[in-house]
């Protein structure tokens, strides 16, 4: 008599498949999903990134000297071999699916790794005594006043050196940072909740200024109380300017008379220079004008008002070849470049 256990046949799963054969084709759709980027390429990388920020085809190609349909292709190849859709595409706009977030968010950090290699690597294939590498630094608008001449003072001692510049609210700025599109950033200090470290170069003044002709210009001793029913100009709500000089308000239990919201130092400054009013501005943005005597800093007793300069970087990323040397830069000679007279 045979053997009533050799005669057993395995039950079908809900898919229509035995244990053994739903176990074997779980196995060969694991290995699937490990293999889904096996040929992934820089190339697609760089294309679908500039495709997902600037949200058209068109745009991503002139940026990266390519035809559209090429640009299209490789999105395409991408999503098939991932066996996602990343872009979807609505009449002549294109959105990124939860999925392609998350593929942005990565191709940034690959990207940035690469960069990262490339500065370290270039290093050793220029000549003797040079050093090369690209240096992608973020800034907000007062920074921008030093800044060239701070990155220029390190070109001096890192030759080779190619620097990328951008200015922004800090808010972008920080948001570039975390999204591996910046390398450092200069700005104030950031909020606890940042994902970032920040580590304090210098010290960025703060002053009230007016114009040359007004009646408080040459007051060696002006009291906060004769501000009372001066004409403030404000910078915006969203200003880190303005809610900074909101606090300084508030400690000195004062309030003055908001004549106008202003969006930008240029502008500020302008106004000032016309008698439309006074204002609060880092010392860094009038430094021009107060040598040629078309504004002045109003005496005011526990002014300027000092807030720090830092130098920022993502927590998660090891800084390397040019970033690093950057950093140990500014870190040692920023406060160099950073000073301005009050």
């Amino acid at each position: 008599m045979k053997d009533p256990r050799k005669l057993r046949t395995e039950a079908p799963n809900a898919s229509g498949l035995s244990p053994n054969a739903a176990a074997g084709g779980a196995v060969a759709q694991a290995t699937d999903r490990q293999a889904y980027l096996k040929n992934l390429t820089l190339r697609q990388l760089r294309i679908f990134e500039a495709v997902a920020t600037h949200l058209s085809f068109s745009r991503a190609a002139e940026q990266l000297s390519l035809t559209q349909p090429a640009v299209s292709m490789q999105v395409q190849q991408l999503q098939a071999e991932l066996g996602l859709q990343l872009v979807r595409k609505t009449g002549k706009k294109i959105s990124l699916s939860q999925a392609g977030e998350e593929m942005l968010r990565q191709s940034r950090r690959m990207l940035d790794q690469v960069q990262i290699a490339e500065a370290a690597m270039a290093a050793f294939r220029v000549g003797p005594g040079a050093r090369g590498g690209l240096l992608h630094v973020g800034v907000v608008p007062t920074a921008h006043y030093f800044a060239p001449k701070l990155l220029m003072a390190f070109a001096d001692q890192w030759p080779g050196v190619k620097f990328k510049l951008t200015v922004d609210r800090r808010e972008a700025i920080l948001r570039m940072l975390l999204e591996h599109q910046l390398d450092v950033a200069i700005a104030g200090y950031p909020p606890s909740e940042a994902d970032v470290e920040a580590e304090t170069f210098a010290q960025n003044p703060h002053c009230i200024v007016a114009g040359a002709g007004h009646a408080l210009a040459n007051n060696p001793h002006v009291s906060w109380a004769e501000l009372k029913d001066e004409p403030f100009l404000f910078r915006e709500p969203q200003s880190a300017t303005r809610q900074f000089f909101e606090h300084v308000l508030q400690a000195q239990s004062l309030q003055v008379t908001v004549s106008m919201e202003l969006s930008g130092n240029e502008t500020i400054k302008h106004a000032v220079m016309a008698g439309m009013g006074v204002s609060f501005l880092s010392a860094h943005t009038f430094q021009i004008e107060l040598e040629a005597r078309r504004l002045v800093v109003l005496k005011l007793e526990g002014m300027p008002k000092m807030v720090d300069w830092c130098l920022l970087h993502r927590r998660d990323s090891f800084l390397s070849g040019v970033n690093a040397a950057f950093k140990t830069f500014v870190l040692q000679h920023g406060n160099v470049w950073a000073q301005c007279a009050t």
